[in-house]
């Protein structure tokens, strides 16, 4: 069966294009809204300034001769509005139609100036923009007046969207806090899920909503019956074992009461055999030292003890390294891969280096032979379990092939990397590479 992926967005990215979706919408109208109601504000604000400075200049200039109104005008005139008189001053232009609305305001401000012919338009419409005009006095004669300020501008373009994205900032903000904090329990059971992979059982707390409730529920659920399956699985293989090893100690025993040497030699490396068989595969299907704790060991000190074994038992094998070096692992299992690399070299190889190195948050264990290598293209194959390579090594009599494949499953359960490689001179690179801070960090 096939199982198309679809490529889609994270939970919290689906959330959030949503929740910008929304804030977008928010935006686009509050911006619209907050358009709408400075137009007007700032109209009947203009209206209300303009109308009393009107009132004053037609007053003040009505009352002087002929002779005095353009100075009058001229001394009317501040850094908001200029006045302008003239006896042979033409019209200003027709009223322009947008601007009724405001001439409508300064007259109901000021109802005197309903009977003064008020003309207003724009000067260079668009968002900069003033307004002028002109009314007339009681002998027919205008007065024009314009304003100095922009109507609009800034106010109506840059300060209204920003002022309108201040809020959509600040629900957006807000509303990743509480996106965030609502999938808290999915984060916790990732990291949960992530943590079990490498063998640590972590019981979550039932929390969140009534979804996240029910597939945390069912992940302790799960875990529970996986825990029993290897529980129940691990005990069988140790009765197995145990029941195993006692007749072949029994058979051990008679095998030594055999007077033909041949015979028995041969015999005593099945039974041997036979014993290494059944450790290794209970070691592979972790039916021995299961459930360690992650300890802080010096890696240094185990591998040159190691190499102290191999040579004391007369194999040539050296130690390269540092005298001390720490990590947090689970101290048996470790043990049990540095070994199976090194009883596979010594098998294959008659000089091997063990070498222990340091990349920082990083702890590497090598062991290096002098063997026959693998076939590149076997390089990935031999960490199956029950993988032989007849034709590249001999044939391993004292196991199923299950050495790398331990080595293997060891590595992974502590985050770490098993390398594999040929080297140049010949022989056979093999790499642990560990995380020091130990299998899985905190989160």
């Amino acid at each position: 069966m096939i199982h198309l992926v679809r490529p889609s967005l994270g939970l919290v990215g689906r959330i959030l294009a949503i929740l910008l979706l929304t804030v977008t919408v928010e935006f686009c109208t509050s911006t619209l809204l907050y358009e709408r109601a400075s137009q007007f504000s700032l109209r009947e604000d203009e209206a209300h300034r303009l109308a009393e400075h009107l009132v004053i200049t037609r007053k003040l200039i009505a009352e002087r001769p002929v002779r005095e109104r353009a100075m009058m005008a001229s001394l009317l005139t501040t850094d908001r509005y200029d006045v302008r008189w003239g006896a042979t001053e033409p019209p200003p232009p027709p009223m322009a139609p947008d601007l009724r609305e405001m001439r409508d305001q300064i007259v109901a401000w000021e109802p005197s100036l309903a009977d003064s012919n008020m003309r207003l338009r724009l000067k260079s419409p668009g968002l900069n923009s003033m307004v002028v005009g002109g009314m007339t006095l009681p002998d027919g004669s205008w007065i024009h007046f314009g304003t100095r300020d922009v109507v609009g501008g800034w106010d109506l373009a840059i300060g209204r969207v920003m002022l309108a994205l201040v809020p959509a900032i600040g629900l957006l903000v807000i509303g990743s806090l509480l996106i965030r904090s609502t999938l808290k329990p999915v984060r916790m059971l990732a990291q949960a899920a992530e943590r079990y992979g490498y063998g640590d059982r972590v019981i979550l707390p039932e929390i969140g909503t009534g979804e996240v409730l029910r597939v945390i529920r069912a992940f302790n659920a799960m875990q529970d019956r996986i825990q029993r399956l290897i529980s129940d699985r691990t005990q069988a293989l140790a009765a197995v074992g145990h029941d195993l090893r006692t007749p072949i100690a029994r058979l051990r025993l008679r095998i030594d009461m055999i007077s033909d040497g041949a015979a028995r030699d041969a015999m005593q490396r099945d039974a041997i055999e036979m014993e290494t068989m059944i450790g290794s595969l209970l070691a592979f299907l972790g039916g021995e030292e299961s459930n360690q704790p992650v300890v802080r060991t010096d890696l240094a000190v185990m591998a040159a003890t190691r190499v102290d074994d191999a040579t004391d038992e007369g194999h040539r094998v050296r130690y390269e390294g540092p005298e001390h070096l720490d990590a947090f692992v689970r101290l048996y299992d470790v043990k049990r891969a540095l070994d199976n690399l090194v009883t596979n070299a010594l098998r294959h190889g008659k000089h091997v280096v063990v070498q222990v190195e340091q990349r920082g948050d990083r702890a590497v264990l090598r062991v290096l032979d002098d063997g026959p290598g693998i076939p590149e293209a076997r390089l990935d194959e031999v960490r199956q379990p029950f993988v032989r390579l007849d034709t590249a090594r001999r044939r391993n009599t004292e196991g199923l092939g299950l050495g790398l494949a331990i080595v293997e499953r060891i590595v992974r359960a502590h985050a770490g990397v098993l390398r594999l490689s040929n080297r140049p001179t010949g022989g056979l690179a093999a790499e642990i590479d560990l995380p020091i801070d130990g299998p899985v960090t905190a989160a």
